[in-house]
This record gives C-alpha cells, structure tokens and sequence, in this order.
C-alpha cells in the first residue's frame, strides 16, 4: 500500500503548496534574467527582491507545513539550492555582465569566477552546519545578489566594485563560519527583529530605484555590521554547550 494514501490529504496538500510556492523562485528567476537583458534595472530589482522574498519564507514554511513527512518523495533542500544558485548565482552574474558595475574589460571574467567559486561553495558537504554546530554557512555564502544591488545603489567606482568582488570570491575559500540569520541560535529573537527590518527597509529602498534614499544604504549597514561581528565572534558548539 503507498505510504502516502494513508497521510492526510490536506496536510499533503499543503506540503506540496510550500513546495509550489519555493518553485516560484525559477519564474521570478527567469524574469529578473529578461529584465537584465534588456537593461530594466528597475524591473530587475523587482523580481530579485521577490525571489529573495520566497527564499526568505519559504523555509520557515516547509518547517511550518512538515514537508518531508508530508511531501516525501520531493527533495525540498535540492530545489531550494538550484533555485538559490539561479537567483544568488546566475542572475547577478548576468548583471554584471549587462551593467556598468565593473569596468568593461573585467565584466565576463568575474561574471564566470562568481560562477565556478559558488558552484564550489554550493556542492561541499559541509557547506551549512547541523543544529549542533548552530547553523552556518562556511565560507562566503553567495549573497551575489546582495551584492550587486548595493553597487548598482550607491554608484561605486567600478574599480572598487572588482576590487570587492575579487576579495568576495577568495573569501568562498576561506573556512569562515557565517550565520544562518533564520536558524541561527545565539541571539535568535534579536538576529530575527534586525533581519526582518533590514529586510523590509531595504525592499522599500531598492524597488524606488533609481531614487532610492541614501539614508536607506548608511542604515542597513547597521545591520551588515551585526551579521559579521556574530558571525565572527568566538563562539561554542550547542553540543558541548552546558545547560
């Protein structure tokens, strides 16, 4: 008898909902691409933002709806990594190759490096640690996306722009451990607020493109801040933690 004919249906339709909704992330995908294409930068950030949006959620959702006992045959954590490496990946390579983020000659060359570096950091075993580890990501978590919205708002120099972008895909290397702001549990109410917030500011910021108010870029450093003096602090593994 099939396992799944004996779960309840509307526990299973849900799963399988979640997973619909993670999916979606291919088509805002697919539309950011075509915006870039065309040089609709304010498009473009449109739909960047939405599948940071679904990839923001849609986590919290499958947790929320059980999705491996519900929705078992689907392996929830590869769509979400072919969709993380579509929307973090492909998509700001493609934007970095169209835009004038960096100078003319260097666009392909860090466009492919962003490419193989993460393709890298995507597939290691340990790429995110367990719950008794606290959950991190090791290494420089792919946040290409993140990164080129922050240079295409602020109007760096291009030259800066590679400079950073160069020492972005040496740190995919380096063994630093990174939070996972969602699942990480050192601060965890805290990390949320601030995440949530620089969320939602920053959304309110970007999509007024090319009008977005600067005090919008100084405050979310706040934020970027935070992140790398948690991810950075000493810390102790939950399992040989003490109660």
């Amino acid at each position: 008898m099939n396992t799944n004919s004996r779960l309840p249906l509307k526990r299973q339709i849900m799963a399988y909902g979640v997973h619909l909704f993670t999916a979606t992330g291919a088509v805002w995908g697919l539309l950011a691409l075509l915006a870039v294409f065309h040089h609709e930068w304010r498009m473009a950030i449109l739909w960047m933002v939405l599948a940071m949006v679904v990839d923001g959620f849609d986590g919290m959702l499958a947790r929320w709806a059980q999705v491996s006992k519900y929705a078992p045959n689907i392996d929830g954590a590869l769509l979400d990594n072919m969709l993380d490496y579509l929307n973090y990946v492909v998509v700001p390579a493609l934007f970095l190759v169209e835009s004038n983020i960096l100078p003319y000659g260097f666009k392909l060359v860090i466009a492919s490096a962003i490419l193989l570096t993460s393709a890298y950091q995507f597939t290691q075993v340990d790429a995110k640690t367990d719950e008794t580890n606290d959950y991190f990501f090791k290494g420089f978590p792919s946040y290409w996306n993140v990164v080129v919205l922050y240079m295409l708002v602020m109007g760096l120099n291009p030259w800066l722009n590679l400079a950073f972008l160069v020492l972005f895909n040496i740190m995919v290397f380096v063994p630093i451990k990174y939070i996972y702001p969602t699942r990480n549990m050192r601060l965890r109410s805290l990390t949320l607020i601030l995440s949530y917030l620089y969320g939602i500011i920053g959304i309110w910021g970007v999509v007024q493109y090319p009008n977005v108010p600067q005090w919008v870029v100084w405050a979310s450093f706040i934020y970027v801040g935070y992140y790398a003096v948690l991810s950075f602090w000493p810390r102790t593994p939950l399992r040989n933690m003490a109660v």
